[in-house]
């Protein structure tokens, strides 16, 4: 098959295939700014045209060097396309997408990379909720934020908790450093707003601190005058990213001093910035920021910030100090030589309030890992609070990249999505005419994650092969970090060429997995452990069943359908072991219901999109932890 790799939007070619859309604006390659309304050249086409573009085996003359066309084949095609016809040209007479531009696998712009119109998405934001009585000023000190500097979901927690916040009326600003690979256009009123001097390993450095507007959430961007933080990605540059965090951990709170802020609460995320409850309790509070309390989340205890002592004391504080095991010693290394520290221990034991992600990833964080000892002392200031997803940014009523838009009330528009993503991705499925299924009746499971280990590939590989045996279509959109493991999935992917029903996509773009979102029956995330998760709550909000994993997050999230006693919330499909078997068993049960309870299938489908995985109440739960330790 043809492999795809790359980030998001490329330029528009003047140079494009016989589908173009009308040109509005060409999305950003950092999508700051979200739209609505869909656009295209209208033409009159007849049935015949039609017809050739539900082709489902298009590809055939392109794609392979033989001739696989035989009269057997050309009929089914023709008997497919007959049913195809008539259920699109109902489908759009009902939507309004009659004159829907359909793409192809052989466009020369992939369709993912069409113009899309932007919109400020912070306008579309709910005016209903009611500000707090007691408004606070809060800073959050982050490496990364959705969209401009993204990797994985904790970008994402911190915009949607952010505006959450600030519609609430508090006093929300975001420190982030300013990455050489963000694009400066992505900022709304960037500005230089100071220069000043914050230490690293006995130097001052000069220091310009930005102010800018990211979805009208005010942003302040760090940006040091030596070599940390430059690169073409957030991480792995040519730095090193514990000094280069350490350095900015120190930077964010100089810059408190030098212009005199005095936040409620200082909220840090990971291990990036875990060093700042040290640095504040232990040297700026005896200097002018006195106010402050700070909050750390967890994401992920994947990653602990080692470091040994002497890196530590680069930020101005001696690490030596630091190396007993109520401080920051990393427990597994006592007794060594050297031992060393731990970043996100020591953030763990000088934070007002620890968050982690979801309350049962609580539950795990306390029962194993060589952290839980640590948790267990300060278990009083540990909490769990389920992510939520920006239901403002993820909706498919107005989602700008969606062939057509859909709701819970008409769920009409979520089948043209799945037409125009198999259309686009050539797929098709191999037991669609033995057994009589169209394609609008084969499932779609699609899988968007990081391709690392903890996300369950041994178990994404055995799903593409179960999905393939069932009779289904699957697509999966993701990039690896290892190179074992894209050389694994690079060959996986060369095992299924257009027109078979696998596409396997080494890449990410959001725009589309807006489409595949859409577009999909089932969402699948076989996650070894999860902590929290978001691809099952924006798969829901879009009407895809999940099939999850029993861990973590997904635990507090998806409840089995065909669990009797939990009928109220059932919601999706669960398996539990990290075998082969027990994901086979779920995926089965998946595609059972799928075809042989269509209309209760749809009323699921109904059902998921109806629920609440906003940040509503996960943001009140924050400012309630922020009210119980505000000074």
């Amino acid at each position: 098959m043809e492999l795809v790799k790359g980030g998001c939007c490329s330029s528009f070619s003047s140079h494009s295939s016989s589908v173009r859309p009308k040109l509005i604006r060409r999305s950003n390659r950092c999508n700051y700014k979200y739209g609505y309304g869909y656009k295209t050249v209208k033409k009159n086409r007849n049935k015949e045209n039609i017809a050739h573009l539900l082709n489902p085996f298009p590809h055939v003359h392109y794609s392979h060097s033989g001739n696989f066309e035989t009269p057997i084949h050309q009929h089914r095609i023709k008997a497919l396309n007959q049913v195809e016809d008539e259920k699109l040209e109902n489908s759009n007479a009902d939507s309004g997408y009659e004159n829907l531009e359909w793409p192809s696998p052989n466009d020369e712009i992939p369709f993912w990379k069409r113009e899309f119109p932007l919109l400020n998405i912070a306008s579309r934001a709910s005016s209903l909720v009611e500000h707090d009585s007691n408004l606070m000023h809060i800073v959050h000190v982050t490496a990364e934020m959705a969209p401009l500097a993204k990797v994985g979901g904790l970008g994402d927690v911190v915009t949607g908790l952010a505006r959450a916040c600030i519609l609430r009326g508090h006093d929300i600003l975001v420190m982030l450093p300013f990455y050489e690979c963000i694009p400066k256009h992505c900022i709304n009123n960037l500005e230089l707003i100071n220069t000043y001097n914050s230490y690293h390993d006995g130097n001052w450095v000069p220091t310009n601190a930005y102010r800018g507007e990211v979805s009208n959430i005010p942003v302040i961007f760090i940006e040091p005058s030596n070599h940390f933080f430059k690169g073409h990605s957030i991480y792995g540059g040519s730095y090193n990213e514990l000094e280069a965090y350490l350095f900015f951990s120190r930077a964010c709170l100089e810059w408190m001093q030098v212009t005199g802020k005095q936040p409620d609460i200082i909220h840090v995320h990971e291990w990036q910035t875990s060093a700042v409850p040290l640095l504040y309790w232990d040297m700026y509070r005896y200097l002018s920021i006195q106010k402050p309390r700070v909050v750390l989340t967890i994401h992920n205890m994947e990653h602990y910030g080692e470091c040994n002592k002497e890196q530590f004391s680069k930020c101005g504080l001696d690490g030596s100090l630091y190396g007993s095991e109520e401080k920051a010693v990393d427990d597994r290394t006592i007794g060594h030589n050297p031992e060393r520290l731990s970043l996100l221990k020591g953030g763990i034991v000088y934070s007002n309030a620890v968050v982690t992600v979801s309350p049962t990833y609580l539950k795990e964080t306390l029962c194993s890992g060589w952290l839980a000892s640590t948790l267990i002392r300060h278990r009083d200031k540990y909490s769990g609070i389920l992510n939520g997803i920006d239901t403002t940014m993820w909706n498919p009523a107005t989602d700008i990249y969606l062939p057509s838009k859909f709701d819970a009330s008409n769920i009409k528009g979520k089948q043209t999505c799945k037409f125009y993503v198999q259309r686009g991705l050539g797929l098709t499925a191999d037991d669609m005419s033995p057994r009589g299924y169209s394609s609008h009746r084969v499932p779609l499971v699609v899988c968007i994650t990081r391709l690392v280990r903890q996300k369950g590939l041994h178990l994404i590989i055995q799903a593409i092969k179960h999905v393939k045996e069932l009779g289904g279509q699957m697509v999966v959109l993701g990039k690896a970090s290892e190179g074992q493991v894209e050389k694994q999935f690079q060959d996986l992917a060369k095992s299924h060429s257009l027109g078979s029903s696998v596409r396997i996509l080494l890449m990410y773009s959001e725009e589309l997995s807006h489409m595949l979102y859409a577009a999909a029956d089932m969402v699948l995330v076989p996650s070894i452990y999860e902590p929290c998760g978001l691809a099952q709550m924006i798969g829901m909000r879009y009407g895809a069943v999940p099939i999850v994993r029993k861990t973590g997050g997904l635990a507090d999230t998806v409840f089995d359908m065909d669990n009797d006693s939990k009928s109220d919330i059932a919601n999706g499909f669960v398996f539990e072991g990290i075998d082969e078997a027990s994901l086979n068993w779920a995926l089965e049960r998946a595609f059972s219901h799928y075809r042989e309870r269509p209309r209760e299938w749809d009323d699921t489908v109904k059902k998921v999109m109806q629920m609440d995985n906003s940040w509503n109440n996960t943001a009140e739960k924050y400012i309630d932890i922020y009210k119980s330790v505000k000074g």
